[in-house]
């Protein structure tokens, strides 16, 4: 349920409503708007007296949650969530671009990539330390030596590091060096890893399961956000249908429909969703066309070496045309919007 206030409801009104609720045993949601604010209650609603409710003068109309997800609605937060990261916004208007190796492999390799997308235009930089891979035999990561070089990286460039964490057992440890903890596709229904994310204090971005639906993956971010942690980034990747040209599918509906369920910032990967370095920018220009928040971009400066995802890999001068392409729609966007 969601009790939305008028406009300039006293402090001292507002809190006695939200101690009542309490008190009846609700899990309290504030969000306040510049035209209104709005208490999202968590619990058994049934047990509330609507009529009670609305007789409060500062009551401006009561609603009902359809969907399973209460904190990742709009109903819950109205307006957009921007979220901070080491200075850069994201959400709300704010686009950034996330890029890098799919693997780090060697200091020569990352600090190379990580200073031609910074100049390319990169805000964040992206790179795996631990990799959950298909075959048990394939290059797995550096661990805490490719956190290491990671943390060498953004003091070279100045970039935030986005990393990956596979088990809970090391939560704590990539959270020390990384700014954004992503959790993988495979990983998005891992339910103790979703709350261990959700109590540290990074931004955690959570990429959508391979076969889950758009309610799924919302519940999933439920997950984080329920155990207090607010700076979830949700990541459209691709979803795995019959075909087999692609290395997934693409869902650009799913940006769409995101935007218009949850507040939370949404971005896309187009290099897993394509697996083919050829097919990565068109997609990025329709992502960023739909309303995307941002990208997240493999790159390369010999993907024909990579030890992992080298063929969905773009090489640096390819990126450099990639953020020049979608530079171009944000500011058509934002040209539509004003």
């Amino acid at each position: 349920m969601v009790i939305v206030m008028k406009q300039n409801t006293p402090v001292d009104e507002l809190e006695q409503l939200k101690a009542r609720l309490r008190q009846m045993g609700f899990d309290i949601h504030l969000s306040q708007g510049e035209n209104h604010t709005v208490i999202g209650l968590i619990g058994d609603s049934t047990r509330i007296d609507e009529s009670q409710l609305q007789a409060n003068p500062f009551v401006d109309r009561i609603l009902r949650v359809q969907h399973p997800f209460k904190r990742a609605s709009r109903m819950f937060h109205p307006e957009d969530t921007v979220i901070d990261l080491d200075g850069l916004k994201l959400g709300g208007g704010n686009t950034l671009i996330i890029a890098g190796p799919c693997s780090v492999e060697s200091e020569e390799q990352l600090m190379t990539i990580a200073q031609q997308v910074k100049a390319a235009g990169a805000h964040l930089l992206r790179g795996g330390a631990f990799k959950p891979r298909t075959s048990p035999y394939s290059f797995q990561g550096l661990g805490l030596e490719g956190l290491e070089l990671l943390r060498r990286a953004k003091e070279l460039t100045g970039m935030p590091i986005v990393t990956e964490c596979i088990s809970v057992d090391t939560v704590d440890l990539v959270a020390e060096y990384a700014d954004v903890v992503q959790i993988g596709a495979r990983n998005m229904q891992n339910f103790a890893l979703l709350k261990k994310v959700g109590q540290i204090d990074r931004a955690v971005l959570l990429k959508r399961g391979m076969s889950a639906t758009i309610e799924e993956f919302l519940m999933a971010a439920e997950y984080i956000l329920a155990e207090g942690n607010e700076r979830v980034i949700l990541c459209e990747r691709g979803i795995r249908t019959y075909e087999t040209y692609t290395r997934n599918t693409l869902d650009i509906s799913a940006i769409v429909a995101i935007k218009e369920l949850s507040h939370l910032p949404i971005i896309c990967d187009p290099s897993h969703a394509a697996g083919k370095w050829e097919m990565v920018t068109p997609l990025a220009k329709a992502a960023i066309a739909a309303g995307a928040d941002g990208l997240m971009v493999e790159v390369h400066h010999r993907p024909e070496i990579a030890l992992s995802d080298g063929s969905q890999s773009l090489k640096p001068e390819r990126f450099h045309r990639l953020v020049a392409a979608v530079n171009q729609i944000i500011g058509l966007n934002k040209s539509m919007v004003h």
